[in-house]
Protein backbone atom coordinates (compact mmCIF):
# COMPACT_ATOMS: atom_id res chain seq x y z
CA UNK A 1 0.00 0.00 0.00
CA UNK A 2 1.55 3.60 -0.90
CA UNK A 3 -1.20 6.05 -0.30
CA UNK A 4 -3.89 5.81 2.15
CA UNK A 5 -7.20 7.04 0.44
CA UNK A 6 -9.80 5.95 2.42
CA UNK A 7 -10.82 4.14 5.57
CA UNK A 8 -14.24 2.54 5.96
CA UNK A 9 -15.57 0.74 8.87
CA UNK A 10 -18.43 -1.76 9.18
CA UNK A 11 -20.38 -3.39 11.45
CA UNK A 12 -21.42 -6.55 11.38
CA UNK A 13 -23.30 -9.60 13.21
CA UNK A 14 -20.56 -11.25 15.65
CA UNK A 15 -21.13 -14.62 13.77
CA UNK A 16 -20.55 -13.33 10.42
CA UNK A 17 -17.11 -14.57 8.69
CA UNK A 18 -17.69 -13.63 5.41
CA UNK A 19 -18.14 -9.82 5.52
CA UNK A 20 -14.41 -9.49 5.90
CA UNK A 21 -13.06 -12.00 4.27
CA UNK A 22 -15.22 -10.58 0.76
CA UNK A 23 -14.48 -7.02 1.83
CA UNK A 24 -10.74 -7.42 2.07
CA UNK A 25 -10.57 -8.96 -1.31
CA UNK A 26 -12.72 -6.24 -3.02
CA UNK A 27 -10.44 -3.40 -1.35
CA UNK A 28 -8.75 -1.58 -4.02
CA UNK A 29 -5.00 -0.52 -3.18
CA UNK A 30 -4.72 2.38 -0.38
CA UNK A 31 -8.26 1.78 0.92
CA UNK A 32 -8.68 0.28 4.43
CA UNK A 33 -11.45 -1.84 6.08
CA UNK A 34 -12.28 -1.67 10.08
CA UNK A 35 -14.89 -3.77 11.79
CA UNK A 36 -17.00 -4.11 14.86
CA UNK A 37 -19.54 -7.14 16.19
CA UNK A 38 -22.11 -6.71 16.95
CA UNK A 39 -23.49 -9.60 19.45
CA UNK A 40 -25.81 -11.72 17.10
CA UNK A 41 -26.30 -15.80 17.05
CA UNK A 42 -29.95 -16.48 15.54
CA UNK A 43 -31.94 -14.87 12.82
CA UNK A 44 -34.86 -14.33 15.06
CA UNK A 45 -36.60 -10.87 14.57
CA UNK A 46 -35.73 -10.32 18.34
CA UNK A 47 -32.17 -11.01 17.95
CA UNK A 48 -32.13 -8.75 14.88
CA UNK A 49 -34.06 -5.76 16.49
CA UNK A 50 -31.96 -5.56 19.45
CA UNK A 51 -28.73 -5.46 17.10
CA UNK A 52 -30.37 -1.54 16.67
CA UNK A 53 -30.08 -1.04 20.36
CA UNK A 54 -26.33 -1.71 19.66
CA UNK A 55 -25.28 0.71 17.01
CA UNK A 56 -24.85 3.73 18.77
CA UNK A 57 -22.12 2.44 21.01
CA UNK A 58 -20.43 0.30 17.71
CA UNK A 59 -20.54 3.45 15.88
CA UNK A 60 -18.69 5.40 18.66
CA UNK A 61 -15.98 3.10 18.45
CA UNK A 62 -15.90 2.77 15.03
CA UNK A 63 -15.76 6.66 14.71
CA UNK A 64 -12.73 6.91 17.01
CA UNK A 65 -10.91 5.06 14.07
CA UNK A 66 -11.15 8.44 12.04
CA UNK A 67 -13.09 6.60 9.32
CA UNK A 68 -14.39 8.38 6.18
CA UNK A 69 -17.72 6.37 6.29
CA UNK A 70 -19.59 3.63 8.06
CA UNK A 71 -21.63 1.51 7.34
CA UNK A 72 -24.30 -1.45 9.10
CA UNK A 73 -23.46 -4.80 7.62
CA UNK A 74 -26.12 -7.06 7.95
CA UNK A 75 -29.02 -7.11 5.27
CA UNK A 76 -31.91 -8.48 7.67
CA UNK A 77 -30.69 -6.49 10.28
CA UNK A 78 -31.50 -3.48 8.38
CA UNK A 79 -34.94 -4.61 6.72
CA UNK A 80 -36.40 -6.34 9.13
CA UNK A 81 -39.30 -3.58 9.82
CA UNK A 82 -40.08 -0.88 8.20
CA UNK A 83 -37.55 2.23 8.07
CA UNK A 84 -34.90 0.21 9.75
CA UNK A 85 -32.08 1.06 7.58
CA UNK A 86 -33.20 5.02 7.60
CA UNK A 87 -33.26 4.68 11.73
CA UNK A 88 -29.94 3.04 11.50
CA UNK A 89 -28.07 5.39 9.19
CA UNK A 90 -29.52 8.37 11.55
CA UNK A 91 -28.09 6.97 14.68
CA UNK A 92 -25.11 6.38 13.53
CA UNK A 93 -24.70 9.88 12.00
CA UNK A 94 -25.97 11.58 14.98
CA UNK A 95 -23.56 9.71 17.39
CA UNK A 96 -20.15 10.26 14.85
CA UNK A 97 -20.91 12.93 12.23
CA UNK A 98 -19.51 10.71 9.23
CA UNK A 99 -21.21 9.53 6.68
CA UNK A 100 -23.24 6.09 6.69
CA UNK A 101 -25.35 3.47 5.05
CA UNK A 102 -26.80 -0.05 5.46
CA UNK A 103 -26.56 -3.18 3.47
CA UNK A 104 -29.96 -2.89 2.80
CA UNK A 105 -30.28 1.00 1.92
CA UNK A 106 -27.37 -0.03 -0.60
CA UNK A 107 -28.81 -2.34 -2.23
CA UNK A 108 -31.46 -0.09 -3.28
CA UNK A 109 -29.79 2.26 -4.12
CA UNK A 110 -27.41 -0.19 -6.21
CA UNK A 111 -30.52 -1.51 -8.08
CA UNK A 112 -31.40 1.98 -9.00
CA UNK A 113 -28.44 2.62 -10.13
CA UNK A 114 -28.00 -0.26 -12.40
CA UNK A 115 -31.66 0.39 -13.73
CA UNK A 116 -33.31 -2.62 -12.04
CA UNK A 117 -36.97 -2.53 -11.33
CA UNK A 118 -37.37 -6.32 -11.86
CA UNK A 119 -35.02 -8.38 -8.95
CA UNK A 120 -34.58 -12.35 -8.63
CA UNK A 121 -33.68 -13.24 -4.95
CA UNK A 122 -31.57 -15.85 -3.71
CA UNK A 123 -31.08 -15.99 -0.06
CA UNK A 124 -30.09 -18.65 3.27
CA UNK A 125 -33.40 -16.79 4.70
CA UNK A 126 -36.52 -18.75 6.32
CA UNK A 127 -39.63 -17.47 4.28
CA UNK A 128 -40.97 -14.80 6.80
CA UNK A 129 -37.66 -13.12 6.02
CA UNK A 130 -37.55 -13.52 2.65
CA UNK A 131 -40.88 -12.27 2.40
CA UNK A 132 -40.14 -8.89 4.86
CA UNK A 133 -37.55 -8.48 2.26
CA UNK A 134 -39.51 -8.52 -0.96
CA UNK A 135 -41.67 -6.22 1.03
CA UNK A 136 -38.95 -4.21 1.74
CA UNK A 137 -37.76 -3.64 -1.85
CA UNK A 138 -41.66 -3.43 -3.38
CA UNK A 139 -41.45 -0.12 -0.72
CA UNK A 140 -38.74 1.23 -2.78
CA UNK A 141 -40.14 0.45 -6.37
CA UNK A 142 -38.79 -2.70 -7.11
CA UNK A 143 -40.62 -5.55 -8.21
CA UNK A 144 -39.74 -9.28 -7.08
CA UNK A 145 -40.09 -11.31 -9.82
CA UNK A 146 -38.74 -14.67 -8.20
CA UNK A 147 -37.44 -15.89 -4.57
CA UNK A 148 -35.78 -18.51 -2.80
CA UNK A 149 -34.41 -19.27 0.47
CA UNK A 150 -32.51 -22.09 1.91
CA UNK A 151 -34.11 -21.90 5.50
CA UNK A 152 -30.05 -21.87 7.20
CA UNK A 153 -29.07 -19.83 10.22
CA UNK A 154 -25.37 -18.35 10.11
CA UNK A 155 -25.12 -19.84 6.22
CA UNK A 156 -20.86 -19.41 6.25
CA UNK A 157 -20.16 -22.84 6.16
CA UNK A 158 -21.67 -22.97 2.58
CA UNK A 159 -19.71 -22.79 -0.45
CA UNK A 160 -20.36 -20.32 -3.16
CA UNK A 161 -21.39 -22.55 -5.32
CA UNK A 162 -24.14 -23.04 -3.32
CA UNK A 163 -25.27 -19.73 -3.88
CA UNK A 164 -24.59 -19.68 -7.49
CA UNK A 165 -26.88 -22.82 -7.85
CA UNK A 166 -29.44 -20.98 -6.45
CA UNK A 167 -28.91 -18.01 -8.25
CA UNK A 168 -29.68 -19.83 -11.49
CA UNK A 169 -32.26 -21.30 -10.45
CA UNK A 170 -34.25 -17.82 -9.35
CA UNK A 171 -33.38 -16.28 -12.74
CA UNK A 172 -35.69 -15.87 -15.31
CA UNK A 173 -36.10 -13.79 -18.30
CA UNK A 174 -38.68 -11.55 -17.28
CA UNK A 175 -35.99 -10.23 -14.02
CA UNK A 176 -33.69 -7.34 -15.41
CA UNK A 177 -30.74 -8.55 -12.48
CA UNK A 178 -30.10 -11.29 -9.55
CA UNK A 179 -30.00 -10.59 -6.05
CA UNK A 180 -27.70 -12.49 -3.59
CA UNK A 181 -28.51 -11.45 -0.21
CA UNK A 182 -27.23 -11.92 3.00
CA UNK A 183 -23.73 -10.76 4.19
CA UNK A 184 -23.15 -14.15 5.97
CA UNK A 185 -23.66 -15.75 2.78
CA UNK A 186 -20.52 -16.35 0.44
CA UNK A 187 -21.52 -15.54 -3.13
CA UNK A 188 -18.55 -13.30 -4.21
CA UNK A 189 -16.00 -16.20 -6.13
CA UNK A 190 -19.54 -16.15 -8.54
CA UNK A 191 -20.70 -12.74 -9.52
CA UNK A 192 -18.55 -12.38 -12.48
CA UNK A 193 -19.22 -16.24 -13.57
CA UNK A 194 -22.93 -16.18 -13.37
CA UNK A 195 -23.24 -12.22 -15.24
CA UNK A 196 -20.93 -13.81 -17.98
CA UNK A 197 -23.56 -17.17 -17.84
CA UNK A 198 -26.60 -14.75 -17.17
CA UNK A 199 -26.74 -11.78 -19.08
CA UNK A 200 -27.66 -9.46 -16.27
CA UNK A 201 -26.11 -7.69 -13.49
CA UNK A 202 -25.39 -9.35 -10.27
CA UNK A 203 -25.42 -8.04 -7.07
CA UNK A 204 -25.04 -9.65 -3.66
CA UNK A 205 -25.09 -7.82 0.21
CA UNK A 206 -21.62 -7.33 0.16
CA UNK A 207 -20.87 -6.11 -3.23
CA UNK A 208 -23.62 -3.65 -2.89
CA UNK A 209 -22.54 -2.55 0.52
CA UNK A 210 -18.55 -2.36 -0.52
CA UNK A 211 -19.82 -0.14 -3.44
CA UNK A 212 -22.62 1.82 -1.51
CA UNK A 213 -19.97 2.63 1.69
CA UNK A 214 -17.32 3.31 -0.81
CA UNK A 215 -19.49 6.16 -2.61
CA UNK A 216 -20.43 7.64 0.78
CA UNK A 217 -16.21 8.01 1.89
CA UNK A 218 -16.12 9.94 -1.55
CA UNK A 219 -14.06 6.87 -3.39
CA UNK A 220 -14.32 7.36 -6.96
CA UNK A 221 -12.64 4.70 -9.03
CA UNK A 222 -13.41 1.30 -10.32
CA UNK A 223 -13.16 -2.01 -8.08
CA UNK A 224 -12.36 -5.20 -10.07
CA UNK A 225 -13.49 -8.50 -8.72
CA UNK A 226 -17.24 -7.41 -7.62
CA UNK A 227 -19.08 -7.32 -11.03
CA UNK A 228 -20.39 -4.40 -13.18
CA UNK A 229 -21.92 -2.44 -9.93
CA UNK A 230 -18.48 -1.55 -8.62
CA UNK A 231 -16.35 -2.09 -12.07
CA UNK A 232 -18.61 0.57 -13.93
CA UNK A 233 -20.71 2.54 -11.12
CA UNK A 234 -18.34 4.11 -9.00
CA UNK A 235 -17.96 7.38 -10.21
CA UNK A 236 -15.97 10.58 -8.28
CA UNK A 237 -18.60 12.52 -5.98
CA UNK A 238 -18.46 14.74 -2.89
CA UNK A 239 -19.18 13.30 0.37
CA UNK A 240 -23.11 12.35 0.63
Amino acid sequence: MTDWKTKIGFMIPSWNTVMEYECWRLAPEGVSVHFTRIPHTDDEEETLLHMIQEVPHMAKMLADASLDAICFGCTGGSFVRPGADKEITDLIYERTGIPSTTTSSALVEAMHEMDITRIAIASPYPQWLNERLVSFLDNNGIETIAEKGLNTECPAFLPPERSMELARKVDTRDADGIFISCTNFRSLEGVEVLEAELGKPVLTSNTTTMWHTLLKAGYGEPVLGGGRLLKERLVPIHKV
